[in-house]
This record gives structure tokens, sequence and C-alpha cells, in this order.
């Protein structure tokens, strides 16, 4: 029996939009159970909505205290940590921000996590980001905002999915350089090809269908890393 703990954001703990209130609840379809189900694998999941690689470092610091006992830990870390203060930047659209997690920072943090879980004899699973649809994000997320002045500091819409893309590719940096397990999500939502259909009226938590697709990644790669037939 081997004991996997996933440890991330909203992304995998599960959370959409609810179609008519147009808030965010839990509604996970990505089921990771199944795999616990038909194989020797028991999965539990620690993600939480907002979390950061910091907040996630926190987490398996104090989880590891108490003796965690996983055999493997998968980690979706960077949706949050590239994200921006869109309020303040609307506010002031010529003053210098920062992502929540700068990306030098995101390297050294998540390269800090992977090192204390080899240490414990842990072994580390990165997985990839799902893109966002800029628009979408846009809209969403500068809704109550002054867009004009976003703009004037962002430049165009889509510089948004560039600068989420440089953290997706960080860790695929990170996984090569530290020689972990990399799951591709991103790559499987891109070869899907309408990346709209797979995300949320926000442009960034995958829908129902993006979930499965999600599902249908993890379940690929444990039948090849784990070598299950």
């Amino acid at each position: 029996m081997i004991n996997i703990g996933v440890f991330g954001d909203s992304i995998l703990k599960g959370i959409q939009i609810n179609p008519v209130s147009k808030k965010y609840y839990v509604d996970n379809n990505i089921d990771v159970e199944i795999l616990s189900k038909k194989y020797p694998l028991q999965i539990q999941n620690y993600s939480s909505f907002g979390c950061t690689v910091q907040k996630g470092s926190e987490l398996l610091k104090k989880r590891l205290e108490k003796n965690l006992g996983c055999d493997v830990i998968v980690m979706d870390y960077g949706g949050n940590d590239c994200d921006y203060n869109w309020k303040a930047i609307s506010e002031n659209p010529k003053g210098i921000h920062n992502p929540n997690t700068p990306i030098e920072h995101f390297l050294e943090t998540y390269c800090g996590i992977i090192d204390m879980l080899k240490k414990n004899n842990i072994m580390p699973i990165l997985t990839t980001l799902p893109p966002l649809e800029p628009q979408r994000f846009f809209d969403w997320f500068c809704k109550d905002l002054n867009k004009k002045n976003i703009l004037m500091w962002l430049g165009e819409i889509n510089n948004i999915f560039v600068h989420q893309q440089s953290y997706s590719r960080a860790i695929e940096k990170i996984a090569l350089e530290t020689q972990v397990p990399l799951i591709d999500i991103r790559g499987a939502f891109m070869k899907f090809g309408d990346i709209k259909a797979l995300l949320c009226e926000d442009g960034t938590h995958p829908n129902t269908m993006g979930q499965k697709i999600l599902a249908s990644t993890f379940y690929d790669f444990a039948n090849k890393f784990f070598n299950i037939k």
C-alpha cells in the first residue's frame, strides 16, 4: 500500500463556480479516490482554497511534525503565487506591483519543500499549471475595478496568460533540476485544444469537463509511474 498526500490549491480541491449564485463551491469530479479503489494506493487530499507555495510549505512542516505518514506527496502550487493584487493595480497603475510570490521566491520555496520531503524519505511529485483563459480571467477578477487603469499597467490581456505560463515553466525547471516526477496537466489541457470549454467563468478553475481531464491525466500517470497493470 502506497500512501499519497495531495497538497495544493483550489484546483485540486475541486472548486468550481456555481452557475446560479456565481459563487465558489466544491464540486470535485477529479475523483483521485478511484485510484485507491482500483490500485494499492491510499490517497488523502489536503488541498485548500487560496494556498500558495509558502502556505503549503508551512502546512507540510506542521503535518510532518505530527507524522504525516505519506510515502508520496503530489503538489500543485503556482496558481495563487503568480496572481496579483488587481485592486491595488487599478488604484495605482503607475506603481510597482509584484505577484503574491515573486518567481525567484517561488523557485526557492518550492525547492525547499522538495528537499524537506526527500530528507523525510517522502517522494515529491509536481504538477504543471492548467492554462487560464485571459479574457475570462480579466473580466471576472477585474469586473468591479478600473479596467482602463489595469490595462494601462498590464499592456494587453494576453500577458495574464504569458505570466501564468512562466510559473508553469518554472515548475518544469524545478522538476528537471531536482529530478522529481512531473504530471503535465497543462500539456493535457493544451492538447484538448478548446481551453474555454474546460474552464469556469473565471477563466482559471477547471469546470466538470476540465476536472475529468485532470482525472484522466492523474490516471495515466499512475499507470505508467507505479507500473500498474
